[in-house]
């Protein structure tokens, strides 16, 4: 297994702000690269923002501004965003950067040389919204307007230079064949493959300068083209990493971290990362990435999110939810509510009984009952577990499992199923107190190390439960976890959270509930 682990988000267009689609990626990538970091594994983190194109000129048009004005106010939101929800990403690259420029004409003029591109003519239907040529015969079933957007489709016709596409196709259908991780959830893969196998022409990469304004990346070979916004985006998750060399100073920097591990991405866009993409790797002989992961799209309150119909989660009402549950319990939310590839409705009814049932009446009241106990009996110190029996291997056997299957659920962004396995782990412990009444055994003093068995066990469990908790709620967990022994543990997550690794002796405080109910 590679010891480095690079995740990225999607690049986010800046013709709109930011909002709970962008919040619920971004999220999920910062989830993976704080878990794989606890495991021991060299992590990077790639997030930014996508500048050109046509629809940011007329965003910014629009608005009396440039393009690069426009952009610049805009990622002042995400970057803010990001800082409110304790992003942790290593790179934040903007396509309007020169070191992405420089390389993006570099990669486009290897192709060239490779004879993968060719000048030719176009004429189509063009989706403005989604910066993509369409087909006569699907412009024609949604009625000549976009699939996503409902926008009408515009008619273009001019010069244009196209990649190869078409040359790669079999051999992309054969690896994701044969790569079954390469398209998840494989829904998604089924849906990719049945397109390839209708047949794909030859990919317009470039577009006319004075169309846009003169706005992009200027084609290297043809000063009068600028690159097609999406091999431009696209190119973003090697260039951020220093390739190709282009003679400045972090060339190749961070090459090691390719492939990439994972490419997050909501569902509209897996066309262009499961094709265009790996067919331009190919070409460009470099390695695919090993897993192009396509999340579906949130509603709000049973609808689809409209400014106009009061239900659009932007990022102040982001702002307003975290000031009320806090950022954890938000993060915590989105990737517990739904399975990680599914579409998802949000609710504030659902992140006040999910926060209620799971966070507070489950994990925080499990910490609150321990951490008391323990206080109360043992006067703050953690007691011995002696004659560990049949009793207490639910609880054990329910930590184990979350332990030995959490890389494993990480791995294929199982997101649901994790939180769902540590759960099982707080709700075992739970029943594990009533059924053994250790508030009944403390009137006896003769049950006294029957009293610290079961303390000791409860600790234990509540240990590994803040532990694999802390990639979704950092600031929750690692208060949860200052209460036995003050110091965060060292050492990777698999070794913090051996059955034990809490030791006899270590203090113990109890503190105010950790996650209160909300009334």
């Amino acid at each position: 297994m590679s010891r480095t682990y690079y995740v990225t988000t999607p690049i986010y267009y800046v013709n709109d702000v930011p909002h709970i689609g962008h919040s619920y990626t971004t999220i999920a990538a910062d989830v993976l690269a704080r878990f794989f970091r606890q495991a021991g594994r060299d992590v990077r983190f790639l997030t930014g923002t996508d500048e050109h194109g046509i629809k940011i000129v007329k965003a910014s048009a629009e608005k009396g501004l440039t393009p690069q004005q426009l952009a610049d106010t805009v990622v002042v939101g995400f970057e803010q965003l990001w800082r409110d929800l304790d992003i942790t990403h290593d790179d934040f690259i903007r396509t309007s950067q020169p070191r992405h420029e420089a390389r993006v004409q570099a990669i486009v003029q290897a192709l060239v040389d490779r004879d993968e591109i060719y000048l030719g003519g176009y004429e189509g239907w063009y989706d403005e919204g989604q910066e993509e040529f369409v087909t006569e015969s699907a412009a024609r079933e949604n009625e000549y307007k976009s699939a996503i957007s409902g926008r009408p489709l515009v008619r273009y016709k001019e010069p244009s230079w196209f990649f190869r596409l078409g040359k790669w196709v079999p051999r992309l259908l054969e690896h994701i064949e044969t790569h079954p991780d390469f398209i998840l959830p494989a829904s998604r893969a089924n849906e990719v493959v049945s397109k390839l196998k209708m047949g794909v022409e030859d990919l317009s990469i470039s577009r006319l300068a004075d169309k846009v304004g003169g706005w992009g990346v200027r084609m290297p070979n043809d000063r009068d083209h600028t690159v097609y916004v999406w091999i431009d985006a696209l190119s973003n998750y090697l260039t951020a990493l220093g390739w190709p060399a282009v003679g400045a100073e972090d060339d190749e920097a961070h090459m090691r971290y390719w492939p990439a591990s994972v490419h997050l991405i909501g569902k509209d866009i897996l066309w262009f990362h499961a094709v265009y993409w790996p067919c331009m790797l190919m070409a460009l002989d470099m390695p695919l990435p090993q897993c192009v992961f396509a999340h579906g799209w949130w509603t709000s309150e049973g609808r689809k999110m409209s400014k106009s119909l009061g239900n659009f989660i932007s990022r102040e009402v982001i702002a307003e939810l975290c000031a009320e549950y806090g950022r954890d319990a938000y993060r915590y939310f989105l990737l517990r509510e739904v399975p990680f590839g599914s579409d998802g409705d949000f609710s504030r009814a659902s992140l006040k009984g999910r926060y209620n049932s799971e966070l507070a009446n489950g994990i925080g009241n499990l910490l609150s009952r321990t951490t008391n106990m323990i206080d109360r009996y043992f006067d703050g110190v953690l007691p011995e577990a002696v004659g560990v029996g049949a009793v207490e291997r639910p609880v054990i056997d329910a930590a184990a499992a979350l332990r030995e299957g959490a890389e494993a659920m990480m791995a294929r962004c199982d997101f649901h199923a994790y939180l769902g396995a540590l759960l099982a782990v707080a709700q075992a412990t739970n029943r594990y107190i009533e059924d053994t009444e250790p508030f009944k055994l403390a009137k006896d003093p003769d049950q006294r190390r029957r009293l610290g068995t079961i303390l000791n066990t409860c600790a234990q469990a509540v240990a590994v439960i803040l532990a694999h908790l802390e990639p979704f709620m950092p600031e929750v967990a690692a208060a949860g976890l200052s209460r036995f022994g003050g110091a965060p543990a060292a050492g990777t997550l698999a070794e913090r959270t051996a059955w034990g690794a809490l030791p006899a002796g270590t203090p113990v405080s109890k503190g105010e509930p950790l996650i209160p109910r909300k009334p």
